[in-house]
């Protein structure tokens, strides 16, 4: 594993946010905030894992970018994730 990656345990928090489709709040390392829907993890042409977000457009973040993750919908499996 490379120093550009999250742990396993991160990465499934993502993964389960794609596949019920729950709409985040996701603040990053530069304190910019992105809210939308969680798509999908996909790889950008760089290699990087990116979570693909829907907020009216879709948009790439890549996961080694976020700081948390804050769940906004309702009865989630969970609520907030903290990246290091």
């Amino acid at each position: 594993m490379t120093q550009d990656a999250i742990s396993c345990d991160l990465h499934d928090f993502v993964e389960v946010a794609c596949m019920y489709g729950y709409q985040l709040k996701l603040i990053l390392k530069n304190d910019q905030i992105i809210e939308g829907k969680a798509i999908d993890i996909v790889n950008s042409p760089e290699k990087n894992e990116c979570l693909v977000i829907d907020s009216d457009t879709r948009q790439q973040v890549e996961l080694i970018r976020l700081a948390k993750m804050e769940v906004l919908t309702p009865n989630a499996k969970f609520s907030e994730v903290i990246f290091p």
